[in-house]
């Protein structure tokens, strides 16, 4: 059994000893204004504290601003990231700023600080080199759908999030441009878009014409499997085939992802000698702050290739 799983069954298990907690955390993530997806996080978060809190000894009531501060160093001793266990503590002072509004405790967790979010990048971007090499590994390979999708991946930035949710539909012009309208990470409608240049659009344009006459809201990526023969491609299946193709060029490492791609966007903006705000407009970042990752990385690759320590050793 995983380490993961081990965990989650033995916070299952402390919960189900402790009768109330269960309800404590429904009622906590259902009273969240977030997306799903975003209440099972803090869920998960929640229980992770509480289980923690069982295995001390501790009862709820007689918790101070003392055991908050243990659970937060506990979780940095052994290794936990500080992204996670940013995630973790912002969870828990939600919850006490719930649990203070609903009258059940004191909010303990007001004031605590969470561990500083190191802005970096978390998958490794393809050089130009791999990047040329990746399409071309899809063009060999035959797939009209696949070297389409990660054409446009590479191109534009896109999330996978953003690719499922593609309809044939959000395909239009804006002026003299042809673009993709999409629904952004946390965002309700179709308001961002992103540019489809020649190069992103003719692989397209061939793989839909290979699809033939489609409905109206037809997803624009779809499934050829027998089970699932013309339904909308998963994240997990856009991951499975951008993994597909890392494999093949030699980037098996965890560090590339489907989201490799996004982040290849971004920093080859800035090779081709585009500007932040360039790079921060095609990825849809809202503030410049999140695109300054690119600029630090290409920073980063520009001093290991032109060391001023190689140069010490020209010398002596």
């Amino acid at each position: 059994m995983s380490q993961t799983l081990t965990t989650t069954v033995h916070q299952a298990e402390l919960l189900a000893q402790a009768p109330g907690l269960e309800e404590l955390v429904d009622a906590f993530s259902q009273n969240q204004d977030v997306k799903p997806s975003s209440r099972e996080v803090y869920r998960k978060n929640l229980k992770r504290f509480l289980a923690w809190v069982q295995e001390k000894g501790y009862g709820l009531a007689e918790l101070t601003r003392v055991q908050v501060l243990q659970y937060k160093e506990e979780l940095l001793a052994k290794g936990t990231s500080p992204l996670t266990t940013c995630s973790y503590l912002v969870t828990v002072k939600l919850f006490y700023t719930w649990a203070e509004g609903e009258k059940l405790y004191p909010n303990i967790a007001r004031g605590v600080r969470v561990p500083k979010r190191v802005q970096s990048i978390q998958r490794s971007p393809l050089t130009t080199e791999q990047a040329a090499k990746l399409l071309q590994h899809y063009q060999e390979q035959g797939s009209l759908r696949d070297y389409a999708l990660v054409s446009l991946m590479l191109r534009t930035g896109l999330r996978t999030v953003e690719v499922c949710r593609a309809n044939i539909a959000d395909i239009t012009q804006k002026g003299e441009q042809r673009v993709l309208k999409i629904q952004g990470k946390g965002r309700d409608g179709k308001d961002a878009f992103v540019i489809l240049t020649q190069k992103a659009w003719a692989p397209l344009k061939a793989y839909l014409g290979s699809k033939g006459p489609q409905m109206k809201g037809a997803p624009l990526f779809t499934s050829t499997s027998n089970n699932n023969l013309g339904s909308r491609l998963t994240t997990r299946t856009i991951r499975q085939i951008a993994r597909e193709g890392l494999d093949a060029i030699g980037c098996s490492e965890s560090a590339y992802t489907a989201h490799s791609l996004r982040h290849t966007a971004g920093c080859s903006i800035l090779r081709a000698g585009g500007t932040v705000e360039a790079a921060q407009l095609t990825l849809r970042h809202s503030s410049p702050v999140t695109t300054q990752i690119y600029v630090k990385h290409e920073d980063e690759q520009r001093r290991l290739e032109n060391s001023g320590e190689a140069l010490v050793d020209t010398l002596f």
